[in-house]
């Protein structure tokens, strides 16, 4: 026999003599089946207990007792499904290190050693031409490309350091990417509560990716020879720069590829969960959009705040327009922002009223020429930069809303 609570091996005999012992908990299972007991972390406030729940409120497991005491009036869940909860978060933030922000650092560090080369070859190349300018203007000149070969070194040097700075540190975060992932390993099979409980994401650390250095490489310019203007003539190298470009960290989906035009859109909706709002009465929901895959933004019909959801109905944050009016139409922008029209107080020199935003940032307006009949529409598009693009050349084939107009007060994704 085998107690999965005190991890301790037991014979028949011994049994009832262990569970008499009720200052811990215990339970006897088959030597065979042990293990198979979650190892409950003990309760910090009731030594004799285990927490076998989770505190949503306070974010720390407590015991059976807690919940009278101290986190009276909580939300208390099952510790068991917390951290299945939590070990599928870690499976997809290991799947991200592994399938998409390593191979991203691969990728940018796979591209210095052509940077290097690149600067040894056009270093080798200056140099040449150099030698052989200075060969025509013999002792006379020397003196010049010894300053010229100085400051090319000078410049490569900085260079060099700068690349071989990026270098190591790339080299650095991938090795402390892979040493994640390998935790993160650990983590998921372990049934350690407290070690799953107590990891830290460094996630978002990592989906800052290194900035993408572009190397302005110098140039020789030889000039005609003028002995009486020799060091104004001989030449000069040009100033070389490099160039720091933020580059932007984005997830890739699954299916994210980009479909051809006329990819038939599924003739059935698929219904993937189903969220209760605050929308209700003259109030009802009436328009919807996705910030994320686990977040979505919602209007009601007469009130003038939208509201933040995650996919399990619980209101993760409400924003009130500027003016106290109700707002005409939602919309997210690729990098998450929220943008909103104002029928009564439009910013744009128009009445907007239906709004939406393309894959590429552009804002598609549409404004009512009489009443709200959307049929005499005339639809506008603005882009990021507030200019007026063309108009596509194809039009957009729309799929089925993911909520009626105002119809109800719960919304079902598909």
């Amino acid at each position: 026999m085998y107690c999965d609570i005190c991890h301790i091996h037991l014979c028949k005999a011994c049994v009832g003599e262990h569970l008499s012992d009720e200052s811990a908990e215990h339970k006897v299972l088959p030597f065979e089946q042990r293990g198979s007991t979650p190892n409950y972390p003990k309760c910090p406030k009731h030594s004799t207990k285990q927490c076998e729940l989770h505190c949503e409120q306070c974010d720390i497991p407590i015991c059976a007792l807690c919940i009278s005491g101290e986190h009276l009036g909580h939300k208390p869940v099952d510790i068991v499904l917390h951290i299945e909860s939590k070990k599928k978060l870690l499976q997809r933030e290991m799947q991200e290190l592994e399938k998409s922000i390593y191979l991203k650092y691969q990728q940018i560090v796979s591209n210095i050693p052509v940077q290097k080369a690149a600067l040894n070859k056009n270093s080798q190349k200056l140099t040449s031409a150099m030698d052989k300018h200075g060969e025509a203007l013999h002792r006379e000149i020397d003196t010049m490309i010894h300053k010229l070969k100085s400051d090319l070194n000078e410049m490569d040097t900085k260079h060099l350091a700068v690349l071989n700075k990026q270098e190591d540190e790339i080299t650095r975060t991938i090795s402390e990417i892979t040493q994640s992932i390998d935790d993160l390993k650990k983590l998921v099979d372990s049934n350690d509560v407290s070690r799953v409980s107590a990891h830290k994401s460094r996630i978002a650390e990592f989906r800052r990716l290194p900035p993408k250095l572009t190397v302005s490489l110098p140039n020789f310019t030889p000039q005609t020879i003028n002995k009486e203007q020799l060091y104004h003539q001989f030449g000069s190298l040009s100033a070389s720069s490099i160039k720091t470009e933020e580059q932007v960290y984005t997830i890739d989906s699954p299916g994210a590829e980009s479909s051809p035009p006329d990819r038939p859109l599924i003739d059935v909706p698929r219904i993937i969960t189903e969220i209760n709002t605050e929308h209700r009465d003259f109030n009802r929901l009436y328009s919807v959009s996705c910030l994320r895959d686990e977040e979505l933004w919602t209007r009601g019909h007469e009130d003038n705040k939208m509201r933040l959801y995650n996919l399990q109905g619980k209101l993760v944050m409400s924003v009130q327009t500027k003016s106290g009016n109700r707002p005409s139409d939602i919309a997210v922008t690729r990098s998450g922002d929220l943008v909103y029209t104002d029928y009564n107080d439009s910013t744009v020199n128009i009445n907007p009223y239906g709004l939406c935003v393309d894959t590429r940032d552009n804002l598609f307006v549409a404004e009512p020429r009489s009443g709200f009949n959307m049929s005499e529409s005339e639809r506008r598009r603005l882009s990021s930069d507030g200019q007026t693009p063309k108009p596509p050349s194809k039009m957009f084939k729309m799929a089925d809303p993911v909520a009626s107009n105002g119809e109800s007060e719960s919304l079902k994704l598909k």
